[in-house]
C-alpha cells in the first residue's frame, strides 16, 4: 500500500478488524519509512448483472442511480443516512441473489418500492410516483388509497 504523506510502499499493518457487518476489513497501516499512520479499508469486489432497460438497451449497473433515487425519495424524510446505504445494500443483495447476468429495470424498481415501503410509506409513495409514471392526481389517490387498506 502506498503512503499517502510519503509515497512509499513499505509499510505494515498494526490493526485489523472487519467492519460493516463483516462486509469489509479495516486495516491501521504504519509507514516504515517516515512512520505516518493510515487507514484502509478492503472489499469484495461484486460483479453486478447487466441492467436491461425497458426498451431493451442493456447498461451496467450503477449504484449511484439507485442512491439517487432513494435519496430523492427520501429527501426531507425522517430516514438516516445510515438507513438509506442500508436499504441500497438490501436492495442490491437482493439483485444479485436473484438475478446474475441480466436484470430488468422493472425488478429493481419493483425490488426498491418493497423495501422502501417497509421504511417510510411517503417515500414509498414519492419513488413510486416517479417509477410509475403518475400522470394525474387519481392515480396518486390509487397508490394513497391502497397504504390505508
Amino acid at each position: 500500500m502506498k503512503c499517502p504523506r510519503c509515497s512509499s510502499v513499505d509499510d505494515r499493518v498494526i490493526d485489523s478488524r472487519s467492519v460493516r457487518d463483516g462486509e469489509a476489513t479495516r486495516r491501521r497501516r504504519e509507514c516504515s519509512e517516515c512512520g505516518y499512520r493510515f487507514t484502509t479499508y478492503e472489499y469484495v469486489e461484486k460483479s453486478f448483472p447487466v441492467v436491461v432497460k425497458n426498451d431493451g438497451r442493456r447498461e451496467p449497473f450503477d449504484r449511484k442511480k439507485l442512491e439517487k433515487g432513494i435519496d430523492r425519495a427520501c429527501e426531507k424524510r425522517p430516514v438516516s443516512a445510515e438507513d438509506m446505504r442500508d436499504l441500497i445494500d438490501r436492495i442490491i443483495a437482493k439483485i444479485t441473489e436473484e438475478y446474475s447476468d441480466e436484470v430488468s429495470v422493472k425488478f429493481i424498481g419493483e425490488c426498491a418500492m418493497e423495501l422502501l415501503h417497509e421504511v417510510d410509506q411517503i417515500a414509498y409513495v414519492r419513488f413510486a410516483s416517479v417509477y410509475r409514471k403518475f400522470k394525474d392526481v387519481s392515480q396518486f389517490k390509487e397508490e394513497l388509497d391502497k397504504l390505508l387498506k
